[in-house]
């Protein structure tokens, strides 16, 4: 550590502790809630008591009840989406809440005569007016995608609301139809078509105007996320760039993560000083760091509370993944957060490895047996390999690749061959053919990225599913053999994590709670190769390096994990492939030769 970190006053342990629920929001959002179960009660059954308001209503249209009906349910519907906009302070959710409640209101009034809805809504009203400056969260990045899911759930949603519609009023009801003709008549409904199902008196309009309501409701919605201007997606630019790699030039050994702050889906806030830098990602309203820092160690805490403002101004959740012990102790003690220990980071010596001896023997065995076999290993840098040969690798990661959405984002760097990456090293295992295959005599991949000047650190593993057992294993011990020649000292492995828990629960004396949560990821590790990671890179002998997690509370925990999964690439929520948006290609470095890798990470 090249220096202590300064302690900082109030700001950031005070206004800096993360956006924390204000309670007026919060209540706001809760009462909005319940506003809005009001208002669609209103509007789907029938009236609850007498009404004590008859000679009000006499004077009042008849035909005006149907449209008070769709009025009260479609403001109720409107009121529940924005309930959570609210509780997360958002500008334009307040916008649309003032508008609503009193039409809301208007609704409940002439529909129900009810003076307590009318109350309730005003009431709800009064503090979104008052406290209208807790409401000033800016908007989330957004994206097309969010059209079709909300035509999705909006119209399941409109589907189950106008079943208890059609079944609200079984004493004016026509006969007595099936369970078919009442899905067939909210189908008809909400596409503005008279149904099978019919009703005495008025009761035919306002069901009909209901569904249509619920109909026109989320075809509006749907339209409007489809044709709003995009916000476009975390991107670093040229300068974000160039900046983030200067620091990493005199900071970079700090952090065997800190070449992945490099990715290019990655957004980017600096330190007033510009001598400290955090990289994110905005995922499922979580504000997501990775690693460490960049930079100077003293200039930290300025880019923390970049970092801290810009969650606070859009109401996003903060959280770091990944990041060290020393990144975690400024973390919470600038700003108040929480930190828990998330798994370990294998680091190998070079100077201390060697397959001699009793502990390395099955690797020692596995490599020989493939070496036997007639494949020969390749470790070089990525600025020392023709244009034609990284092609040919590229290729080969892409079609190895096990998944169709791309793994990895705290500790992979999404690209190979990038000719500002000429430091990365790669690793290749080849084996001649009689019938060579579109990638030739490449049979596997390893790809490393620096860790300073004497480091590196692994980034993707990617092999032919046809060759042998063991090619990532030939290939570690590969890099690791000509590491001396390339000037590098350690070598960064594979991330395992609960490694603490796993190992300790297998040893003799370990307790009830101890055994059963390593049983549980055990159980788990069938998805998530949590067990099959800590093995295979224990095989190395490595030392452990402990990883964190930073949050805000333990309520946050599960969304932060959600989030996580979704920007590591284990949960995938994008569109399906034939409706995607094509990817632009990135853009080009000033003095590449040819166009960088296309493939987003």
């Amino acid at each position: 550590m090249s220096g202590e970190v300064p302690a900082r006053t109030g700001r950031l342990r005070g206004v800096l502790r993360g956006p924390r629920p204000e309670a007026v929001p919060a209540l706001v959002a809760r009462a909005c809630t319940l506003v809005g179960l009001l208002d669609i009660a209103a509007g789907v059954f029938p009236r609850f008591r007498n009404s004590r308001m008859h000679t009000l209503a006499e004077v009042l249209p008849g035909a005006f009840g149907p449209f008070a009906a769709a009025l009260s349910l479609s403001a109720g519907v409107l009121l529940l989406l924005l309930a959570h906009g609210l509780r997360r302070r958002k500008r334009r959710a307040w916008r649309a809440a003032v508008v609503l409640l009193p039409a809301g209101a208007l609704a409940q009034f002439t529909y129900r005569h009810s003076l307590i809805g009318v109350l309730i809504s005003l009431a709800l009203l009064a503090p979104l007016l008052r406290h209208r400056s807790e409401f000033e969260a800016l908007p989330d990045p957004r994206s097309r995608w969010r059209a079709l899911a909300n035509f999705v759930l909006m119209g399941a949603g409109s589907l189950l609301l106008g079943l208890v519609i059609v079944s609200a009023h079984p004493n004016r009801m026509v006969g007595n139809p099936s369970l078919a003709d009442r899905i067939s008549h909210v189908l008809y409904g909400l596409f503005g078509f008279q149904g099978p199902v019919d009703y005495q008196g008025n009761t035919s309009w306002t069901v009909a105007f209901s569904l249509g309501a619920l109909g026109l409701l989320t075809a509006v919605t749907t339209i409007y996320l489809a044709f709003r201007p995009e916000h476009p997606a975390a991107r670093l630019t040229e300068d974000d760039e160039t900046r983030l790699r200067a620091l990493l030039d005199k900071h970079g050994g700090r952090d065997s993560l800190g070449h992945f702050a490099l990715r290019r889906d990655k957004a980017v806030v600096f330190s007033p000083s510009g001598k400290a830098a955090v990289t994110y990602r905005v995922v499922s309203g979580v504000m997501l760091a990775s690693g460490d820092p960049i930079g100077d160690v003293e200039a930290w805490p300025g880019a923390i509370e970049r970092f801290m403002d810009e969650a606070k101004a859009h109401s996003w959740t903060p959280a770091v993944m990944g990041c060290s012990e020393t990144g975690g102790e400024v973390w919470t003690r600038e700003t108040g957060l929480d930190a828990l220990e998330l798994g370990d980071e294998a680091v190998v010596k070079v100077a201390d490895f060697s397959l001699a001896g009793r502990a390395m023997r099955n690797v020692r065995q596995m490599v020989k047996r493939i070496e036997r076999a007639g494949y020969e290993t390749r470790v070089r840098r990525i600025r020392d390999l023709s244009e034609g040969e990284l092609d040919r690798i590229r290729r080969a990661a892409e079609a190895w690749r096990g998944t169709d959405t791309e793994r990895g984002f705290s500790m992979a760097l999404g690209r190979i061959g990038d000719p500002e990456d000429g430091d990365c090293l790669i690793a290749t295992a080849h084996k001649e053919d009689t019938d060579p295959g579109p990638y030739g005599d490449l049979k596997a991949v390893l790809h490393f990225v620096p860790w300073g000047t004497d480091g590196v650190s692994l980034d993707l593993m990617r092999r032919d599913r046809s060759a042998d057992p063991g090619m990532n294993e030939l290939l570690i011990v590969a890099a690791l053999q000509a590491a001396p020649r390339l000037g590098i000292t350690r070598v960064s492995l594979n991330f395992a994590m609960f490694r603490a828990a796993l190992a300790r629960g297998e040893k003799i004396g370990a307790g009830p709670v101890l055994r059963a949560w390593r049983g549980l990821l055990v159980f788990l590790s069938r998805w998530f190769q949590i067990e099959s990671l800590y093995k295979f890179n224990a095989k190395f002998r490595p030392y452990w390096e402990p990883r964190f997690v930073v949050y805000r509370s333990s309520r946050d925990l599960p969304r932060i994990g959600f989030a996580a999964m979704q920007a590591e690439g284990f949960v995938n929520l994008a569109l399906p492939r034939l409706l995607r948006r094509r990817v632009p290609a990135p853009r080009p470095c000033a003095h590449a030769v040819t166009k960088r890798d296309a493939r987003a990470a």
